[in-house]
């Protein structure tokens, strides 16, 4: 793995730009008769696009494969059930954080609905009537029938995303069933999907401090320092958020399921912790964590070399926390007020999006966008919230390292270890 690692300042650089220029130009101004307005929300349209163009595929290539690779092991079996199981547990919580935080404080009330450009609004006025003319749609019921697509190559084309990960998970299990042949056949061929669609994906984040770039521009050539409030409060509401996951309910966790001392884990993270705030990557940081929870914390290789590495791939809580906050935010801002069936969707599509998030800088920006999707509102809504992602996302990349190393604990003490944790290991490994 390369030691090289893209630091934040261009994206910081690129807001801190993308705040003066929007706040000054404002949308008249423009140059040979095209407003600097129609260049930016061309140019973040784009990139946009981009993101969402990777969706689709990288989410079906990451749970078939992530699926067919794990159902397919049989040294596996035994601990799986524990292991999903504080997975989506820890994920599970951290969610419900984050909607109660964004409930409580109603980050997205702060943005005036008026200073939404007049094209959003034009959908925004779709998207109610829509959702006021056809309620069976947005029912319980009417997701349980939306889970199961009856034209696959349809849902593909629509981007219908629960009858996908519908799909994507029983095909994942059923490439388990077939002959060893044409299994390893098919979980090559998805698996080399995936990571073709990470390399995709690191592609267009390239461009990320010019998308951001354009998007907060336009957000501040609308509403000019206004927008700032907004971004405040969804900022605070998730960091919040992050906080009492992490310095509450995981030692909460740690002191009385696990049964062993909370400081003394944090202390024994400390390095990945700081690797992951400052890199913003879960499997950057990978090694670092590997290290940290076998050597420092004392888990047994048999545990730890099985829970971090897959906990990397599909346990994302502190994204998790944050793609719900976020689609709520969204919908609070653009005024459209969300039922107790359509918050309990965002719940079980922020669940679902941080199991196929790639473990990459702002990669929770592609699984916003599938959100977002699912329950009706625009795409370019991430836009209200983008200059504080690159920041955000340093704080949700330590949480999860955290979370990650958190459940290795769970399982090993579960498991029996005694020595987790212990006073002897942790005084020969402390520095």
């Amino acid at each position: 793995m390369s030691k090289k690692r893209k630091r934040p300042w261009g994206v910081f650089l690129a807001i801190a730009l993308a705040i003066v220029f929007g706040s000054y130009v404002g949308k008249d101004m423009g140059i040979f008769g095209i407003s600097f307005y129609a260049i930016v929300d061309t140019l973040g349209t784009i990139f946009l696009n981009a993101l969402k163009l990777v969706v689709v595929p990288l989410v079906m290539a990451s749970i078939i494969s992530g699926i067919a690779r794990v159902g397919g092991e049989e040294s596996f079996k035994r601990l799986g059930l524990k292991i999903f199981s504080f997975y989506i547990g820890t994920s599970l919580l951290a969610i419900l954080i984050g909607l109660f935080f964004v409930n409580l404080i109603s980050p997205g009330t702060a943005y005036i609905s008026t200073q939404i450009d007049a094209h959003a609004m034009e959908r925004l006025a779709v998207i109610k009537e829509g959702v006021a003319n056809s309620p069976e749609e947005n029912s319980f019921q009417g997701l349980l029938v939306s889970l199961v697509p009856s034209n696959i190559v349809k849902a593909l084309a629509h981007g219908d995303m629960l009858g996908l990960i519908f799909f994507s998970l029983l095909f994942g299990y059923a490439i388990t069933k077939t002959g060893k042949t044409n299994a390893q056949t098919l979980m090559g061929f998805f698996q080399g999907l995936f990571e073709t669609m990470i390399q995709f994906t690191h592609l267009i984040m390239k461009f990320l401090p010019y998308g951001v770039f354009c998007l907060t521009a336009k957000v501040f050539m609308i509403s000019g320092l206004a927008s700032l409030e907004s971004v405040g409060w969804f900022a605070l509401t998730v960091v919040l958020g992050l906080f009492v996951f992490m310095f509450v309910a995981l030692p909460l966790l740690l002191k009385f399921v696990a049964k062993v001392n909370p400081i003394r884990h944090f202390r024994a993270m400390a390095p990945a912790l700081v690797t992951a705030f400052s890199t913003s990557s879960t499997s950057a940081t990978l090694p670092i964590t590997i290290d940290c929870v076998e050597k420092r914390a004392g888990v047994s290789n048999r545990i730890c070399s099985l829970v971090i590495p897959l906990g990397t791939s599909i346990n994302m809580s502190g994204s998790a926390l944050y793609e719900c906050v976020a689609a709520i935010f969204i919908a609070q801002a653009y005024g459209i007020e969300l039922s107790f069936s359509m918050q309990f969707l965002v719940v079980a599509m922020s669940l679902i999006a941080s199991i196929g998030v790639a473990g990459i800088p702002s990669a929770s920006l592609v699984a916003i966008i599938m959100i977002l999707k699912v329950i009706g509102l625009p795409s370019e809504g991430i836009g209200l919230f983008v200059a504080v992602d690159r920041l955000l996302d340093m704080c949700r990349t330590t949480v999860n390292v955290f979370s990650d190393s958190c459940c290795a604990i769970l399982v090993a003490r579960s498991e029996g270890e005694k020595r987790v944790l212990s006073k002897d290991i942790f005084e020969t490994t402390e520095v």
